[in-house]
């Protein structure tokens, strides 16, 4: 799977595996992140600084001609209604949607030279808590749940020059959720909630979006794809 890529988040927990995931076959990588993180030194990885949570980001650093593009920033705020504040949805919202409107707007152009033979590819990241109505979610589906919304319209607007997609995961061993994963305990009774009883690893969720970047999911867009132990299908 050859071409230029853009990541953003791409220097921690399931970013960074993507990144990790692409280096193989990717001809370039430009990777958006607030630091380093586990990021090393490679010839086809280049980094620049962002935080999506501010304005007049500067996307002049990317090639002229992208062929893919993953939208990794996230929150996991999760506190009961009557505990959450309106800055809580509005900051949820701004890293989760309007981080991901802003990537997706910085990188359109050469998005659109990157549709040649095969259509240039979108990925973004939703939640279980979007389809499943989980307790204490109320932010976090919110802003996520515009996520799936902006994975249609826009698979609808942009077809058939670009495909847009969308992963929903479960609870992933990521240092993002870190604090669900402080003891064995916690982990063992994490990974018990789910039918193949283990929560998710950051490969689950990086193979995934590897598959909608590749000419393999060439007749699929507007999809939200459940990666998530077969939580949002099974009761065992």
């Amino acid at each position: 799977m050859s071409g230029n890529f853009v990541v953003a988040g791409g220097s921690k927990g399931i970013g960074l595996e993507v990144v990790n995931q692409l280096i193989p076959s990717a001809d370039r990588i430009d990777v958006f992140s607030r630091s380093q993180g586990g990021l090393t030194g490679h010839e086809k990885v280049f980094r620049h600084d962002m935080d999506f949570t501010e304005n007049d980001l500067d996307f002049s650093g990317i090639p002229d001609i992208v062929n893919g593009v993953v939208y990794c920033p996230g929150t996991i705020n999760l506190r009961s209604f009557r505990a959450l504040k309106p800055h809580d949805f509005v900051s949820d919202f701004e890293v989760n949607l309007v981080g991901a409107v802003k990537f997706l707007q910085g990188c359109l152009t050469a998005l659109k030279k990157g549709a040649g033979d095969q259509p240039a590819s979108v990925v973004l990241y939703s939640t279980v808590a979007v389809s499943q109505g989980l307790s204490m979610h109320a932010s976090v589906a919110a802003a996520k749940g515009a996520v799936e919304g902006l994975t249609r319209s826009l698979a609808a607007e942009w077809a058939p020059k670009i495909r847009v997609n969308c992963i929903a995961p479960a609870l992933t061993d990521t240092p993002l959720a870190s604090r669900f994963f402080s003891s064995p305990e916690n982990r063992q009774a994490m990974a018990l909630k789910y039918p193949l009883g283990r929560t998710g690893v950051p490969a689950d969720l990086a193979s995934t979006a590897r598959f909608l970047l590749s000419s393999e999911s060439s007749w699929m867009t507007g999809q939200v794809l459940a990666v998530d132990g077969g939580m949002s299908t099974l009761r065992s």
